[in-house]
């Protein structure tokens, strides 16, 4: 079994010279990126050179690369307004993903804002349905990232994914992102191994598959308690999910193949600690005998 593990990668000095750069920095055999500002709804077209340049070395290396939309989108939100940006914003991180050989583009789940589900739901339906329809052949998934349950969120628990999939008719470009932060705040015990496995269970049960269409997991420790509703990342070890907990999640049968990616604090340094402790613990060594580094970037 093999999980590539890597980090949400900073994009100074161009997508693929900074992403790149980031990625032999901290040993990550995966990276996450932004092609946008995370908190805005402008869609930069992106630079040919360093798109090529990056979709070139994913071609040779087959290193996982993948999108992250910005955190304002909300495809169940009633506002129009907020609607029709969401869609844009979407199918622009979609657009991006697919010019740079991305495998796919997290989305966090959304809001039902007013507290109707069911309504929000069908905008969720009318909004992210089109955009599955038109993600080509050997195109990035979508997927879906439920959040830490503050709110009126859509998707905090795993079992939420399955309305949720349903009203995208159980769409095959429908994937997951599982955060682990947020499924810990959101209740789900991952501290444990026996939490673990009821977690992922869950997951399967949710979305009707072995794998639970899982396709990334953001790796983050949590600062608070499990059921906090808090979303607020820790490094690796530091937090109330501990070692262990991420142990078990990179021997489990359901993550196998299933990247995982850092978003936690500490910037380039606490990424390369963090990446290095989990490679640690996914070959079965104490955190402190895996933190001398790792495969090159690219290579799983």
């Amino acid at each position: 079994m093999h999980r590539p593990i890597g980090g949400h990668a900073r994009v100074t000095g161009g997508l693929a010279t900074g992403s790149l750069r980031y990625a032999a920095a901290v040993g990550a055999e995966a990276i996450q990126v932004f092609v946008t500002s995370p908190r805005g709804w402008a869609q930069p077209a992106g630079d040919p050179r360093q798109d090529a340049a990056l979709r070139e070395h994913v071609a040779a290396t087959g290193l996982p690369v993948f999108v992250h939309a910005p955190y304002l989108v909300n495809v169940g939100s009633p506002d129009p307004v907020t609607r029709d940006r969401s869609v844009a914003s979407v199918r622009h991180s979609l657009r991006r993903a697919g010019e740079i050989g991305a495998r796919g583009a997290v989305v966090h789940t959304g809001s039902a804002v007013s507290g109707d589900r069911p309504a929000a739901l069908r905008r969720v339906r009318e909004c992210l349905l089109p955009l599955l329809d038109e993600i080509p052949d050997g195109g990035p998934c979508l997927l879906l990232e439920p959040m830490a349950g503050q709110g009126q969120m859509l998707c905090a628990q795993v079992g939420d994914l399955e309305p949720y999939l349903d009203a995208l008719g159980w769409h095959p470009r429908a994937a997951v992102c599982l955060d682990t932060c947020h499924a810990f705040a959101a209740g789900h015990d991952l501290a444990t191994a026996r939490g673990v496995a009821a977690t992922l269970r869950a997951l399967q049960a949710a979305t009707r598959d072995p794998g639970g269409r899982l396709g990334l997991v953001h790796a983050n420790d949590s600062k608070d308690c499990r059921g906090s509703c808090r979303d607020r990342h820790e490094s690796i070890g530091a937090g109330k999910i501990g070692t262990a907990g991420f142990g078990s999640l990179l021997h489990h049968p359901v993550t196998d193949g299933v990247p995982f990616v850092v978003e936690t604090p500490g910037g380039q340094a606490g990424h390369a600690r963090d990446i290095a402790i989990l490679r640690a613990l996914a070959g079965g060594r104490s955190p402190r005998e895996g933190q001398s580094g790792g495969p090159s970037p690219g290579r799983s």
